[in-house]
């Protein structure tokens, strides 16, 4: 009886052994990625929902004649969920500005990304290459305004209906006249000491924006609004909105764009195709910025963004970020040359404990920043296992 009872143990026991291994082989890598037991991971984990997670993973996978096959995991990835994208929304502008560029060389006007140009407000002239490095060096929000004018709201959302990506851009950030229609005359010169212009192009009126129709739109309890606390939820009809999907859809298009048919593609030079790509991972001081207050990861939330150490130079980051109103976002292609690694990774994070907009107490610092460098950290770890 002893030893039949010891026989049973063993087969319950080994049974749990296979159970839990069998388990384990159905989890995604983003399952496990997630059930780390960091502490960076663990507090969001215990609420994703509260923190309005939405992630999304892409392994590439390369076949020996080269071919990419993409194997995507989501985890809380919905649409029809609003959060604000802040700058990430700048992604697609500076891509638009581009095709616009083209569209304008191709009609026989001499301008390009290295030509001087203003909007009618500034007093200073600049180009549209300075603006998008500024664009994705640190996130310049003047620079995106710049581009704004020179597209207009109409322009924008009809190239992103084009190439099929949801979304709506109706306003330039951190700006008195942010939803105004109307842009502003832009002015191109060749010469900035001559005042013969290249190219001037008329203040464009564009159509009303109507509001969006998601879920969540009014958020939180109160708002802080000419320095008084209005204690109602905040209405986000009104804003930018580009999904995590889209984000992480034009991250694939760019790095990938063989992978997808010409009317998918942002229609670019191949000189700004190539331009835009260096952009997109040159860290702050390469493009002139303070290294002390612009560090590396200043802009690059997955991986090092609890850091301010050197990022290594055999890991680059092509992404774009966005932060505002207790949001978090980062969208990301990773290469790291070295250890033949690559994989691109998007995700969203709202941090806003008491609930109140615009009096700057988010815990971007205390929890944002450090789950979304934590969760690059586990998705590298295992990209980097799979190579062992």
């Amino acid at each position: 009886m002893f030893l039949f009872r010891n026989h049973i143990k063993y087969y319950l026991s080994l049974l749990t052994i296979v159970t839990f291994i069998t388990s384990c082989d159905q989890k995604t890598p983003l399952e496990i990625a997630l059930e780390s037991e960091s502490k960076y991971i663990v507090p969001v984990m215990q609420d994703p929902e509260g923190y309005e997670l939405q992630i999304i993973y892409t392994q590439i996978n390369k076949s020996k004649n080269g071919k990419v096959n993409f194997t995507d995991f989501e985890f809380n990835v919905n649409d029809s969920v609003y959060f604000y994208p802040a700058s990430a929304v700048k992604f697609p502008v500076a891509l638009i500005a581009l095709e616009k560029l083209k569209e304008l060389q191709e009609k026989g006007i001499d301008v390009d990304r290295k030509t001087n140009f203003k909007k009618e407000r500034d007093t200073l002239y600049t180009s549209i290459e300075k603006e998008i490095i500024k664009i994705f060096a640190v996130s310049d929000n003047q620079a995106y305004n710049r581009l704004f004018e020179f597209l207009g709201q109409d322009y924008i959302n009809q190239k992103l209906r084009s190439k099929n990506i949801e979304g709506r851009i109706s306003h330039r950030v951190s700006a008195y006249h942010s939803h105004n229609l109307k842009t502003q005359p832009i002015f191109f010169k060749e010469n900035i000491e001559d005042s013969t212009l290249i190219y001037q192009q008329a203040a464009i009126e564009n159509s009303p924006q109507p509001k969006l129709s998601l879920k969540k739109l009014l958020k939180g309890k109160g708002y802080i609004y000419n320095d008084t606390l209005i204690m109602e939820p905040k209405d986000f009809s009104e804003k930018n909105y580009l999904p995590i999907k889209s984000l992480h859809e034009m991250m694939k298009r760019i790095q990938f764009p063989d992978m997808y048919s010409e009317s998918q593609h942002f229609n670019i030079t191949s000189n700004d195709y190539n331009f835009v790509l260096n952009a997109m991972s040159t860290l702050p001081h390469r493009a002139g910025y303070n290294k002390k207050e612009y560090y590396d990861s200043y802009g690059k939330f997955f991986m090092f963004g609890d850091t301010k150490k050197n990022i290594p130079e055999h890991i680059k980051i092509y992404n774009k970020v966005g932060y505002a109103y207790g949001y978090l976002t980062d969208c990301a292609y990773i290469k790291d040359t070295k250890n033949d690694i690559e994989f691109i990774l998007s995700a969203t994070i709202h941090v806003n404990k008491n609930k109140i907009y615009n009096d700057n107490n988010y815990e971007y610092d205390d929890i944002g920043i450090p789950f979304l460098a934590q969760l690059g950290r586990e998705i590298y770890k295992l990209e980097k296992a799979t190579k062992e």
